[in-house]
């Protein structure tokens, strides 16, 4: 359910006529409503649509275009949850309700079983994905979540010319929102918002250090207001850029950088031909540790999740909301068994 701004009465006297009458004007300010995932004003209304999440493949091995990167369309994401798969590679789930990208989205890869976990609690979300092993697209299709395998949708598929299978499965929003267009409700926030943070300390970054494919580094930008990401600073470091029309060469970044710690598991599901087992992370009636970032400053504290279609909720030390900067996020499902660092300006 949007949020929605208090509207404002402003009056205005006019000048008194010579007969010693006079007139009063009232105008009212509409409203302003706020996208549901982000907190950011929406002027024309919050989008009468559900949230797409489209699972975006992040390996990294291997010259391009026989890899993942570059991808595309990131930076339009309300909300892009990173995740463990097996190997541990990244994927991405990136959620699009209230903006959209102009172009193409992808490259779009298979489900996982921890995507049920991660996006019940957006209200029956649209997933977009090309496959998955039997018991996880039987998992998902006993989910609130609502599966568009593009396999079954060659309508909402595009193929990329220029990457190399399987890394040239392609989609946009528009297309998948025409797959449904009875739905028409938006979903609820997840997050609380605040215009400056509350406790924490100034930070500089954090390093997540989940392989050699995913050697993740989040920089605060003062100038932008933003954290950026980067790969490999200590081989040199390497922006992670996207690769589409309208955003070429655009750097990945965020309002706030989310932390979830979970506990992984493996299995019981081969993934692949190689025995790579499923990575698995319990997220409903789970708890643990989590870190935010925003506004250049760290706030650590635990996030617990009750019924599984209800949001995770980020307290602080002191058993508070930790409310996020209004923007988009970018949520880390981090392993227990990895470590944060984070980094610090000097005194």
């Amino acid at each position: 359910m949007a949020l929605l701004g208090a509207g404002v009465t402003l009056a205005a006297c006019a000048t008194p006529t010579s007969s010693s009458t006079s007139t009063t004007t009232t105008t009212t300010v509409k409203p302003v409503a706020n996208c549901p995932l982000t907190g950011t004003p929406a002027p024309n209304g919050v989008p009468r649509r559900p949230a797409i999440a489209f699972k975006v493949d992040n390996y990294g091995l291997g010259p391009a275009p026989n890899n993942a990167r570059p991808q595309s369309g990131l930076d339009f994401a309300d909300i892009v949850f990173e995740e463990q798969v097996e190997g541990s590679i990244t994927r991405y789930a990136a959620v699009f309700q209230c903006h959209q990208p102009q172009g193409l989205i992808g490259n779009i890869r298979s489900a996982r079983q921890v995507d049920i976990g991660l996006l019940s609690e957006l209200d029956s979300p649209l997933l977009v994905h090309v496959g998955g092993i039997a018991p996880v697209i039987n998992n998902i299709d006993n989910s609130t979540l609502v599966n568009i395998d593009l396999g079954n949708y060659p309508q909402a598929e595009v193929i990329n010319p220029n990457r190399v299978p399987p890394y040239a499965d392609y989609s946009t929003t528009q297309k998948v929102w025409r797959l449904r267009p009875a739905r028409t409700v938006p979903p609820a926030p997840v997050f609380t918002y605040s215009t400056l943070p509350s406790g924490g300390r100034p930070s500089s970054g954090v390093h997540l250090n989940w392989s050699f494919t995913s050697d993740i580094y989040w920089k605060w930008n003062k100038s932008t207001g933003t954290w950026l990401r980067y790969y490999n600073v200590n081989s040199g470091g390497t922006p992670q850029l996207q690769a589409d029309v309208l955003s070429d060469g655009v750097q990945n970044q965020a309002q706030n950088v989310v932390v979830q710690v979970v506990h992984i598991t493996y299995g019981p599901w081969l993934e692949n031909f190689e025995g790579g087992l499923e990575a698995q992370a319990k997220i409903a009636g789970a708890s643990g540790v989590a870190y935010v970032f925003r506004n250049g400053r760290m706030i650590k504290g635990t996030w617990t999740h009750g019924a599984l279609t209800s949001p995770t909720i980020f307290r602080d030390a002191f058993g508070k909301v930790i409310p996020l900067a209004r923007g988009r996020t970018w949520l880390e499902l981090y392993p227990d068994v990895k470590a944060v660092v984070p980094t610090f300006p000097k005194a």
